[in-house]
């Protein structure tokens, strides 16, 4: 019976050690992959911001590297981001404090022919939904394809070392958007 005992022993040591080596393989290949494509800090990226409710004109980095980054890719002429707006509103009062709260769109928006709305159309817009957070512009769609934008809407939580915690297309309630958000921070 002792013998039996070993043997089993040793298999399982085995298996466990097998088991580590690859852990360990795969947890240091994700961190190289990720130094490769962000660096070994995220790299940000500066999005112009609109003069609207909640927001100011200017540009803002993202993600923030001082706080979580919560953003919500939209559409104005997106039916599904129109029916995400209240679960987004209330995802802000609820963790706004915590978290920079930030929505893009990467329409073309401006004065230019072509356009397919202006600012201030896109502010009124905001207003007509109660947003009341800052709003950015994606005009080179990078923040979208370096966050894998899928659809919209589409919600991507970031903690404050620059990294996605969460990231999910579709509407969301209010619950989800928390969940998701309180992932990175």
């Amino acid at each position: 019976m002792r013998r039996r005992d070993l043997i089993a022993g040793l298999g399982s040591l085995g298996v466990l050690a097998t088991g580590g080596v690859v852990a360990t393989t795969d947890v240091s290949s994700l961190q190289s992959r990720i130094r490769r494509r962000f660096g070994d800090e995220a790299e940000q990226l500066e999005v112009e911001t609109v003069d609207a409710q909640g927001s100011e004109a200017g540009t803002i980095a993202l993600p923030s590297l001082e706080q979580p980054t919560f953003i919500d890719f939209f559409g104005t002429w997106c039916a599904p981001c129109i029916k995400q707006m209240p679960a987004l509103i209330e995802a802000h009062e609820r963790l706004g404090d915590e978290v920079l709260f930030v929505s893009v769109t990467n329409e073309n928006v401006g004065s230019s022919t072509g356009a397919a709305i202006t600012e201030a159309e896109l502010a009124d817009w905001w207003a007509e939904h109660d947003g009341n957070w800052t709003v950015g512009l994606d005009r080179t769609v990078e923040l979208a394809e370096r966050y894998g934008l899928q659809g919209y809407p589409y919600a991507v939580a970031v903690d404050e070392y620059g990294f996605v915690q969460w990231s999910e297309g579709g509407i969301k309630s209010a619950d989800e958007l928390i969940a998701g958000i309180e992932r990175a921070i």
